[in-house]
């Protein structure tokens, strides 16, 4: 096990290390216990100017280097992940808080993400199309698109940084990463496993500090080519107004408000059981967990008594802890959040069927909590509440419950649960959403596009699309 003293927090641009000494810092926190486990320094605009310059140089020579060898690269790399595992594991959750059972299983995502670029880079093919003149030949040829800047929040700390960096560099674009500031290790840690598969010096590149002054200056720099940001809908926009002025492509995954629909006609256990496991994994920290239910009235306090008895069932506790099934949230402003949100429902009728308040006063622990009759005038129905609260309403008829899941301006996911076939096909169709889980709750792995509509916003990652993304379309006529 890699031991605390033996993590390198530091700014990683081009071959150099910037650390802590002589500049500005910011703790890193275990949300378990509310103390401070490290530091990491704070990129200036000298730093800023160098990694641009370093993705810069980079990139000439690495959209040059052949798929098969960028293919080496990435496999090896994420042969290191697997390998080291168990102390990224260690370090995501002291820094973020989710059972490190989770953390494991979310690295080992993170090789398969890199093992899929790694192969899905080699088949970035072109085309030729038949010419109507002889002797001319019309080609049609996928390239890099250029130095991109990838912004990552820290719910899904080495997860959601490999989706983008695995990505970019199977393309051949070289790449500035800014993580979550509360969660460096597991982007480092990618870093390190990349370095050391032979990825040459500049190609990524890894800062932190003021999110704007980051997100601001690098758009704003002629040198990158594309950005792609995951976090908030208020951030996004901003984020998309910046890059608009410099006409760059943009990959926006945003927030979310995840309709979960439970028809009549559903294995209720079956559904509940899912859903309640789904809805408290990483302490409903997830852009795509169910958060709206709309249940049936036939089968509504069925529903609630079997999700409500499985939410219970949880042992809440320190990640590290093995028998940990949730852990706290991420910081204390989700603590804040969760406290207005559930006062501001239970003053507009909300009934609280478990759970509601926050659980002791070291670190940032909140029950798991179930709140039934949920009316739409309750803020918690309207935004994305990001943590361990689940709501319910009762419906009648199909078309009464589209309306309801699709009257936010979210689309990022959705679910429903039906043993009719025609019912599955339908709600299919009408749900507003970039994904939809009917009957089962899978909507991410690495060969499949992850991506939402509306104000969740554009693009996907995952998946070929996630590839083209990172790609541009150039066409040569030759005589």
């Amino acid at each position: 096990m890699v031991t605390e003293d033996q993590i390198d927090r530091s700014l990683r641009i081009g071959s150099e290390r910037v650390r802590t000494a002589d500049r500005e810092i910011l703790p890193v926190i275990n949300p378990a216990s509310g103390e401070t486990v490290g530091e990491i320094p704070v990129a200036t605009t000298v730093d800023l100017d160098n990694a641009l310059a370093a993705a810069d140089t980079a990139f000439r020579s690495w959209r040059k280097v052949s798929a098969f060898e960028r293919y080496k690269i990435l496999r090896q790399a994420a042969a290191l992940l697997r390998e080291r595992a168990p102390a990224i594991a260690h370090f995501m959750t002291l820094e973020q808080g989710k059972p490190v059972g989770d953390s494991m299983a979310e690295v080992q995502g993170a090789a398969d993400i890199f093992d899929w670029y790694a192969e899905e880079g080699r088949r970035a093919y072109g085309r030729i199309i038949p010419s109507r003149t002889a002797g001319v030949r019309s080609l049609v040829f996928r390239e890099p698109i250029g130095p991109v800047a990838a912004f990552t929040p820290w719910n899904f700390p080495v997860t959601i940084p490999a989706r983008k960096i695995a990505a970019a560099l199977a393309a051949g674009c070289s790449c500035i990463a800014k993580p979550a500031e509360e969660t460096p290790s597991p982007t480092l840690a990618i870093a390190q496993a990349l370095a050391d598969a032979g990825l040459p010096d500049g190609v990524l590149n890894i800062v932190f500090g003021v999110p704007d002054h980051i997100s601001t200056h690098l758009i704003a720099s002629p040198i990158i080519k594309k950005i792609s940001f995951t976090g908030s809908t208020r951030v996004g926009k901003h984020l998309a107004r910046l890059a608009a002025d410099g006409v760059k492509p943009a990959t926006l995954e945003l927030g979310g408000h995840a309709p979960t629909i439970v028809f009549a006609d559903a294995d209720i256990e079956k559904a509940a059981e899912m859903t309640a496991r789904s809805k408290y994994r990483n302490a409903g920290q997830i852009c795509i967990t169910p958060t709206r239910f709309y249940l049936h009235e036939a089968i509504h306090d069925r529903f609630v008594a079997k999700f409500r008895a499985v939410a219970a069932s949880l042992k809440l506790g320190d990640g590290l802890d093995p028998a940990t099934q949730m852990g706290p949230l991420a910081n204390s402003r989700r603590i804040d959040a969760m406290e207005s949100l559930v006062s501001d429902a239970q003053r507009a009728g909300a009934r609280i069927e478990l759970g509601g308040e926050r659980k002791g006063e070291r670190g940032y622990f909140w029950q798991p909590t179930v709140l039934t009759d949920v009316p739409n005038e309750a803020r918690i129905m309207n935004e994305e509440p990001f943590g361990p609260v689940a709501v319910t309403r009762r419906f009648k008829d199909f078309d009464e419950v589209v309306a309801e899941a699709n009257r936010l301006p979210f689309g990022l996911s959705a679910y429903a649960f039906t043993r009719d076939t025609t019912t599955a096909t339908r709600i299919g169709d009408e749900l507003e959403s970039g994904m939809v889980g009917i009957n089962n709750m899978m909507l991410t792995t690495p060969e499949t596009p992850f991506g939402g509509v509306k104000e969740s916003g554009y693009g996907s990652e995952g998946g070929a699309e996630g590839l083209d993304s990172y790609l541009v379309t150039k066409f040569v006529t030759q005589g």
